[in-house]
């Protein structure tokens, strides 16, 4: 354990919503729920507007609707989101070469490796802990005149303290807990406050009536063994009393992204098992997009009631993130394994993992597979000839999607329906702009990468095209 707060964790305030606020003036200080808008979807950000309203990440989306019907809901631009990543990793990186990003919004740093560690070396404890701020404090300015998004950020001397700090700071603020502080701070926290313990941990805690972190220290090592296993229990028992010496490792690269419950009872009906199915991967969809990732082959894991374990995998034709195609790989594994006597455990993840590509084409090809068939079970009675051309002309407008007029410049999408589509012409620069309709078949009307959020911004954040 460090006796230094050296180790910040960064964390963008509710990112994807803030970079579409950003990038649309007119939806500035205004509700915005960015995810999927589909009857399954699920909220991915919502900007701190649309939170007071009691909108969260993970909520279905159809629930946000209702609780904040007035917000804008926009589908996620990953090009964007990617674009303003890289720019933030890079001021971190100015601050160490020791930075792990834990998803495009989110990263530890090392300031020992970088170069303030020998001043930090050197200094007073007091001298050190300034020093340490005012870094902090520099970067969080950098990173809102670069951006125009503000971030929080956390000191501590451990990964473990620095995140919670990072919490507490929330949202634009700067928390520093001093080391030696651990157990006061985390004593009193809910045991979900510690990585690693999520609902199912939790409930095996709470029967043991364990339900804050003190009373995870107070149980002691042995007890927690005995719940959780030698692993997993020492782990949980090291973090309860404020011990994580876990380095920051830079540029770590999965090989997968996972996502798994345990189920207090076992599941026996094939329905409910393919509900849990699609709930665990829309869960990986949303961490691999988190990650700026995509991947080749969906696994799906099962652990029985008797404690074997079976895994099976299918690999497709290209890397995706797109939830729709991960969700039905899945169910369709799920369909596929004999869930006699029950189902303990089911995980759903992605593997060969690939970075996230502008175009997700292998998803597209899904889609439009669907559409065709739907086209062609709605059209069967009408002339071959007249359906071919429905087709040819048929564009999907989405919510939030770039595009650019040739007469009008560049906009984004309202809304569409009944062969419209809106688009409010307006720059992340501008002020609010106007709002026009056209025909979805408009061939003024094209879809457009997204522009910078500032007109000074470096090529390589922006566009190549001229934006």
């Amino acid at each position: 354990m460090r006796s230094l707060p050296s180790i910040i964790h960064l964390d963008m305030d509710a990112f994807f919503a803030s970079v579409e606020q950003a990038a649309k003036p007119s939806l500035r200080g205004k509700p915005v729920i960015v995810g999927g808008l589909g009857g399954r979807g699920v909220v991915s950000t919502a900007s701190y507007e649309a939170r007071r309203f009691g909108v969260h990440s993970a909520m279905p989306t159809a629930q946000a609707r209702r609780l904040c019907p007035n917000a804008a809901f926009l589908t996620g631009r990953f090009e964007a989101y990617r674009q303003v990543s890289e720019l933030v990793m890079a001021l971190l990186r100015e601050l160490s070469p020791l930075v792990q990003p834990l998803s495009l919004d989110e990263a530890f740093v090392d300031l020992e490796a970088g170069p303030y560690g020998p001043v930090l070396a050197e200094a007073e404890h007091g001298t050190g802990e300034r020093l340490v701020l005012a870094l902090a404090e520099d970067l969080r300015a950098d990173i809102e005149r670069r951006t125009g998004l503000t971030a929080s950020v956390g000191a501590a001397g451990s990964k473990l303290m620095a995140k919670i700090a990072s919490e507490r700071a929330k949202p634009d603020g700067l928390v520093l807990i001093e080391p030696g502080q651990e157990r006061a701070v985390l004593g009193p926290m809910p045991v979900r406050a510690l990585p690693g313990i999520g609902p199912a941990t939790e409930q095996v805690l709470r029967r043991a009536g364990l339900n804050t972190v003190a009373e995870l220290a107070e149980a002691g090592e042995t007890e927690l063994v005995q719940l959780l296993g030698k692993a997993h229990g020492a782990g949980v028992h090291q973090m309860s009393i404020g011990l994580d010496d876990r380095p920051v490792v830079a540029d770590q690269d999965a090989k997968s992204v996972s996502v798994e419950d345990t189920f207090e009872v076992d599941l026996a009906d094939r329905d409910r098992v393919l509900r849990e199915v699609e709930t665990l991967a829309l869960r990986c969809a949303r961490r691999l997009r988190g990650a700026g990732r995509s991947g080749r082959t969906v696994v799906l894991k099962v652990r029985r009631f008797d404690f074997s374990t079976l895994t099976r995998s299918e690999t497709l034709r290209g890397p995706t993130d797109d939830e729709t195609v991960i969700v039905e790989t899945a169910r369709r594994l799920a369909s596929q394994v004999d869930i006699t006597g029950g189902v303990r455990l089911l995980g759903v993840g992605v593997a060969q993992l690939a970075d996230y590509t502008q175009e997700d084409l292998f998803a597209q090809a899904v889609r439009e597979e669907a559409q065709a068939a739907a086209a062609e079970g709605a059209g069967a009675e009408e002339e071959p000839e007249a359906v071919e051309e429905e087709a040819a002309v048929a564009r999907r407008w989405l919510p939030g999607q770039d595009v650019r007029h040739a007469e009008y410049g560049p906009g984004w999408v309202q809304g569409s329906g009944v062969g419209r589509v809106t688009v409010r012409f307006e720059t992340p620069w501008s002020g609010p702009g106007r709002v026009r309709t056209f025909a979805i078949e408009d061939p003024a009307l094209e879809p457009a990468r997204p522009l910078p959020l500032r007109e000074d911004w470096p090529t390589e954040a922006g566009q190549e095209d001229g934006h």
